[in-house]
């Protein structure tokens, strides 16, 4: 049944499946099949991850040839998740060769790469390569700042100056759940794990001048709310009678 099943699937996809399960006859084979396409292309893109894949089943010079290859013609595609794969496999496979250096070197450029692609798992996989090699993996909040939306930002900061997330969710007019699904998505973004992690681990505001206090930022919500909930009372008023009756989202 898995030969089956491997057959119907592209050249790539059954290549990279039989080396991840170290299957050396029967990727060894797709490869093959996979060259037929790749060599017909004649892309950097395509030669370049033949030849990643290729080094995967290579030995000694061969394989560092292979990664080589693969690292510079991916590196011309502009496919920058790509790119950093070619990275991270011969990273991984310089450590297993106990060149330790070296390895360092692939890693860090993988896992920036990763990081900065927002590609977590990829990124997690070299982190922990990383620390296999002896380097503590570099802080995620540098490298991952950008990629938080402006909803993501605006939260987490208020988050940070310690609001709550029911006061959060009267300023924004969200409901605190909604919240807590924005402050989950940030801390896996940054790498945190409390509330007290986000002063420092957010870029100041561009006018930090005058902080707003944490203290008085409950009052300013509550007092916001009510003004919501004071006109959304006078327009239910306002419509009582209509015929027929409609449902109004404000």
């Amino acid at each position: 049944m898995a030969t089956a099943t491997s057959s119907r699937r592209p050249p790539l996809a059954a290549t990279a499946a039989a080396v991840r399960s170290g299957q050396a006859a029967r990727a060894a084979g797709a490869l093959d099949r996979l060259a037929e396409t790749t060599r017909a292309s004649g892309t950097d893109w395509a030669l370049g991850t033949e030849a990643r894949l290729r080094a995967l089943l290579a030995r000694s010079q061969a394989a560092e040839d292979l990664y080589c290859e693969a690292i510079g013609r991916l590196g011309r595609t502009g496919l920058r998740i790509e790119h950093a794969r070619a990275y991270l496999v011969y990273g991984e496979w310089l450590r297993r060769q106990r060149r330790i250096g070296d390895a360092r070197d692939q890693l860090r450029a993988a896992y920036k790469i990763f990081v900065s692609a927002g590609a977590w798992a990829f990124a997690e996989r070299a982190r922990i390569e990383l620390r296999a090699a002896g380097e503590r993996a570099p802080k995620r909040t540098a490298e991952t700042r950008d990629v938080l939306t402006a909803r993501e930002a605006h939260i987490a900061r208020l988050a940070g100056q310690g609001a709550s997330n029911a006061e959060i969710a009267a300023q924004l007019f969200i409901s605190p759940a909604t919240v807590a699904y924005h402050l989950r998505k940030v801390f896996a973004k940054l790498g945190i794990s409390s509330r007290s992690h986000l002063a420092s681990a957010l870029p100041a505001p561009p006018d930090s001048a005058r902080p707003v206090r944490p203290q008085n930022l409950g009052c300013s919500r509550r007092s916001r709310l009510a003004r919501w909930l004071s006109a959304r009372r006078l327009m239910t008023i306002s419509l009582r009678g209509c015929n027929p009756p409609r449902a109004i989202l404000v």
